[in-house]
């Protein structure tokens, strides 16, 4: 079947998204044809706009409007805490919890030599330039439990230790209102291995 040009080149760029499939993205650009001009040009100028209003912090990488973010330039910050996470997603939800008080540091990452991403690949000459006025007493690694987040973990532990930081790692296990017997063997240990006291 003929489908008309235009319909076809919007299928093929929405389908480029990640998590979307061509179905799905045939069905969003069918449902942008059937939508008023005015909201899908709401949306064109929202996705203008993250190329052309946002950039990166200059000291911690996440995304901003200006040149320092608002978590770096906060008086209410601790800046003596560096959380470090692999992407802008990961900041998000560590804000979302409303729990940490500290600053960030956006990797870019993690390491995974089978996907070209080495060292060089990080931003981790910029984090050990944070270092430097020695204003950071404790750094937190909140990259994911999977086989290159253990890997880099243990990197940037290695690579942080001479400066003689506090390093931690955020705590793994059962998430609130999950029962044991659904849970994984995997997340039962480190529930166990990271228990505190009460």
């Amino acid at each position: 079947m003929l489908i008309a040009e235009p319909l076809q080149i919007a299928i093929e760029e929405i389908n480029k998204l990640p998590g979307i499939g061509r179905k799905t993205a045939q069905r969003l650009a069918l449902h942008l044809l059937r939508t008023d001009k005015k909201n899908v040009d709401l949306l064109v100028n929202s996705i203008l706009g993250l190329k052309e209003k946002l950039s990166y912090c200059s000291i911690c990488f996440n995304i901003t409007t200006n040149e320092i973010c608002d978590i770096c330039s906060s008086n209410k910050r601790d800046k003596s805490v560096i959380c470090i996470v692999e992407d802008i997603n990961d900041l998000i939800a560590i804000e979302k919890s409303n729990e940490f008080s500290g600053v960030y540091h956006v990797l870019g990452g993690v390491l995974s030599p089978l996907n070209g991403i080495g060292i060089e690949q990080l931003r981790i000459k910029e984090l050990l330039g944070r270092l430097k006025d020695n204003v950071v007493t404790e750094i937190i690694l909140a990259l994911n439990p999977d086989t290159e987040g253990e890997a880099t973990s243990l990197f940037l532990a290695k690579t942080l230790h001479p400066f003689k930081l506090k390093i931690t790692r955020i705590a793994r296990g059962l998430p609130m209102g999950s029962d044991l017997e659904f849970a994984d063997g995997a997340t039962i240990g480190r529930a166990v291995l990271n228990r505190i006291e009460i």
